[in-house]
């Protein structure tokens, strides 16, 4: 169907007329950055650096009316079961539908399912902030230590590390994620205990990693608390559909936040997986806020005309980059420092939606598809890996990301004594003004070391304040986006048979590993494993 379409024809054709010059196209076209960028009341997007014309832009629309995009988008929203290889309907957008518009799925309307859960929420962390709920020795609350792994982590991590000003005096929110007892070591040192609320966050509760880092939570909370069912009781939260395992751990039942299948992990930040830590970190009505920020970008998604549809317009470009122009990496660079982890969610998002070798027919893709997504903010990654994006043999699209605002305005106390010095954030945007045009009008050099060729694309996105409604719309950026290439491509960015597949050997192993530790001679333990693991796996057991 791609690669079949008038559309995709087309645009292979005008890859070999184009001859891009990003100056000369500037200095041709004076409108070029007004025709090329979306201006809303809370963002801009300017896509005027990517190396297109009109002819493209226009080509690409066709492509996603030949992949009926608008209908696929319809379908997500309304509930129908996209994500066909698991029979299941993906409704992220459900989770921060604050119309309370229906939205059915199996003949049910699942919104009050939905709002019951934040009321939920927003009950339990109001009656942790007022000190209602306390520990088992009667002392308040001052750590959530959440522990998850994949969307259950990534995701409520950026959104964390985003609204951190808004969070409750004294509060610390700190995730734990890897299986590395290093982790779970490191996390927990210099906190008490009996200070701290433990939220396990697995949809089945038998997630290895989460359930090894809970089990361990567990022992150290008896161990400086006390063993009594109680403190556990009171200790402890969980973010699960599997009450029964979640009761057998120890867990209030009545403590358990529940979700849906067609929540994928990591669509779920939105859901009681983010929700709970969340809003017990920075207030019920700042996680809504994040609500607000994703509803809006949702509304737009869905309603907006392709032409000025930001993630459309965002994801068709990057099918541009990595199917016809050969650009099969992105870097995506926040210019603030409390976004230092929206890259690896943008990463797992991305590439572990749309990592995919085959269609929704079953068929092998003869194109690529997804892209390796990595980033750092600026100005750091200017110190790291631009040499790279400038000067480099590959060339890499980069997604600058921007704010008016600064969240903390250190001003006076930051100037120099020159009359034209700068503030911190006023620094901080002079090179996020700088860079995307030092990438695509480069500078020539008769000296070649110092020649910038220039033509390397990029996106700007400016957006006015750094909060949580902002963080919520870039949330939801990245998601649409994704979706958008999933829906041309054909391909189906909801399932993850590849990690599940990981999941399965994992098993194998710690149960080989198990037979050992009973009795190193059981022939079992190395049976049927290739050279190379049982090369491996012996050395590991034996020295």
């Amino acid at each position: 169907m791609f690669t079949g379409s008038s559309s995709y024809k087309k645009l292979l054709s005008l890859k070999k007329k184009l001859k891009p010059s990003l100056k000369k196209w500037f200095d041709d076209d004076k409108e070029r950055a007004a025709s090329l960028s979306v201006a809303t009341d809370r963002m801009i997007y300017d896509f005027s650096r990517q190396l297109i014309n009109d002819g493209v832009l226009n080509a690409l629309m066709e492509l996603a009316e030949d992949s009926k995009l608008k209908d696929k988008i319809k379908s997500m929203f309304s509930g129908k079961k996209i994500n066909v290889t698991e029979n299941r309907a993906v409704l992220h957008t459900a989770l921060r539908n604050l119309s309370d518009r229906p939205v059915i799925v199996d003949g049910k309307d699942v919104m009050p399912d939905v709002n019951a859960v934040l009321a939920k929420i927003k009950k339990f962390s109001d009656e942790v902030s007022s000190g209602v709920r306390r520990g088992a020795t009667g002392k308040e609350f001052k750590n959530i230590l959440a522990i998850g792994i994949g969307g259950s982590y990534l995701g409520p991590e950026y959104l964390a590390e985003a609204c951190k000003p808004y969070a409750k005096p004294g509060m610390n929110l700190i995730f734990v994620a890897n299986v590395d007892g290093t982790d779970f070591v490191r996390k927990t040192r210099g906190i008490y205990a009996d200070e701290t609320l433990v939220i396990v966050i697995s949809k089945t509760f038998t997630t290895a990693e989460t359930m090894k880092n809970a089990e361990t939570a567990k022992q150290w909370v008896i161990k400086n608390v006390g063993s009594s069912p109680e403190v556990i009781r009171k200790h402890f939260i969980a973010v699960s559909t599997a009450k029964e395992k979640v009761e057998a751990f120890g867990i209030d039942p009545d403590n358990m936040f529940g979700f849906w299948d067609w929540v994928g992990g990591r669509f779920s930040a939105t859901s009681a997986v983010g929700a709970a830590p969340l809003s017990l970190y920075i207030g019920f009505d700042n996680f809504h806020k994040i609500l607000e920020g994703a509803n809006w970008l949702d509304e737009h998604f869905l309603n907006q005309p392709l032409e000025s549809n930001i993630p459309v317009i965002a994801g068709l470009i990057d099918i541009w980059n990595i199917n016809f122009m050969g650009y099969n990496t992105r870097a995506i660079l926040p210019y603030s420092q409390a976004w230092h982890r929206y890259p690896a969610h943008c990463q797992q998002v991305e590439m572990e939606s749309n990592g995919k070798s085959v269609d929704m027919d079953g068929k092998p893709v003869k194109f690529d598809t997804g892209e390796v997504v990595f980033g750092e903010p600026g100005t750091n990654g200017q110190h790291s890996f631009y040499q790279l994006l400038h000067q480099g043999t590959q060339v890499i699209p980069c997604d600058f990301i921007g704010f008016k605002k600064p969240q903390y305005a250190l001003t006076d106390n930051a100037r120099l004594t020159t009359d034209n010095s700068l503030s911190h954030h006023e620094e901080l945007m002079t090179n996020f003004f700088a860079q995307p045009d030092a990438l695509a009008f480069g500078k020539a050099d008769k000296y070649l070391p110092k020649n910038f060729p220039g033509d390397r694309p990029s996106n700007v996105f400016l957006l006015n304040e750094q909060g949580p409604f902002e963080a919520g719309v870039l949330l939801a950026l990245v998601e649409h986006r994704t979706a958008v290439k999933g829906f041309i491509w054909n391909i189906n960015s909801f399932d993850q048979f590849g990690v599940e597949l990981g999941k399965v050997l994992g098993v194998d192993m710690r149960r080989r590993i198990a037979l050992y530790k009973k009795d190193p001679s059981d022939p079992k333990v190395f049976e049927g494993l290739n050279s190379s693991t049982a090369v491996l796996l012996k050395k590991f057991l034996k020295d």
